[in-house]
């Protein structure tokens, strides 16, 4: 018995590596593959001023307005689509309206709505920069937050959030009041609807939640009943990280394009990766970074298709176009 289990071993292993090798493990077996997007429009540097960021962290674009959270200068810019500075809204501290390390943004029914990582509360804006109102407050309770990175909101208000410390998802009423979450509060986990520093949500049409699981190094997606559908990301979706195609190493922002594309945010691997709802691969596209760190910071996609990312390392924001 003992060497039946050892050639079980062996077997499971080679066939591990071999699948490595192509690259095409965990949603990347796809052979038909979409060309790169190109790179078509960058702003900004490191700095205070109007155009300039320090750790800009997340992203969300209208059909005229670019929205990016400028974290460590406590801040929130807006452009247009060229580029142009329009406004700024938050200053750095904890109170209404100020802003502790705004992360991945999201808009909804013309309203913003920012994760703050320092302050441990989702705040919600005007697109005009006027507060509304607060959600949450630190802690490891229901409707609690430490560290949230991302949410997405429901047709009907309701709110799901990467609470990235407590590894966990909550689902909240618009409210704020607690409906359930998944994951084991404080814990960490490979399993499916296990998280190992959840980082971002995205909400498609069909009602079907995408997590980026951070340092899980994958996508989780479950309907919004709670049940789990499906992961992907590296061998068997189990928290491997490396740089083939559909592997992951450190998720940081997740959003869905026009027809129902998943683009997530590949950190450390200093790209963008696109799939189908399915997790098959599509392709990748990203740049090296020209200062110390990584660019794959967060990803919004338009209503055209056209891809904005965030590039920490740079401290820039470019456009991407499919070819």
């Amino acid at each position: 018995m003992k060497k039946v289990g050892q050639w079980l071993a062996y077997t499971t292993l080679g066939l591990v590596a071999a699948l490595t090798l192509l690259g095409c493990v965990g949603g990347a077996i796809n052979w038909n593959q979409e060309p790169p997007y190109s790179l078509t429009l960058t702003w900004g540097e490191k700095g205070s001023g109007p155009g300039q960021f320090n750790d800009p962290t997340g992203v969300a674009v209208t059909d005229t307005e670019v929205f990016v959270s400028d974290a460590r200068n406590g801040r929130i810019q807006v452009f247009d689509h060229q580029g142009h500075f329009k406004r700024e809204f938050g200053t750095p501290g904890d109170g209404i309206g100020e802003l502790g390390r705004p992360m991945n943004l999201t808009i909804h029914n013309d309203k913003l709505y920012v994760p703050e990582y320092m302050n441990d509360r989702i705040q919600v804006f005007t697109l005009a920069g006027e507060p509304l109102k607060v959600i949450g407050g630190p802690g490891k309770g229901p409707g609690q937050f430490n560290a949230p990175g991302g949410v997405a909101v429901a047709d009907n208000g309701d709110l799901f959030v990467a609470d990235f410390y407590n590894h966990r998802v909550q689902h909240l009423r618009a409210d704020g009041s607690f409906v359930q979450q998944w994951g084991t509060t404080g814990v960490t986990g490979r399993g499916a609807g296990e998280f190992t520093y959840p980082t971002d949500v995205a909400l498609g049409e069909d009602s079907v939640l995408y997590v980026a699981d951070g340092y899980g190094n994958r996508v989780q997606v479950f309907n919004t009943g709670g049940d789990f559908l499906r992961k992907w990301g590296g061998p068997f979706a189990i928290g491997l990280y490396g740089p083939f195609k559909g592997w992951f190493t450190t998720t940081t922002s997740i959003a869905l394009g026009p027809n129902g594309e998943v683009f997530v945010a590949d950190f450390y691997n200093d790209r963008i990766q696109k799939f189908t709802a399915q997790g098959d691969y599509l392709t990748a596209f990203g740049t090296t970074p020209s200062n110390p760190g990584h660019t794959a910071m967060a990803v919004a996609v338009g209503h055209d298709g056209a891809v904005w990312s965030v590039n920490f390392a740079d401290n820039r924001v470019g456009r991407w176009q499919p070819d």
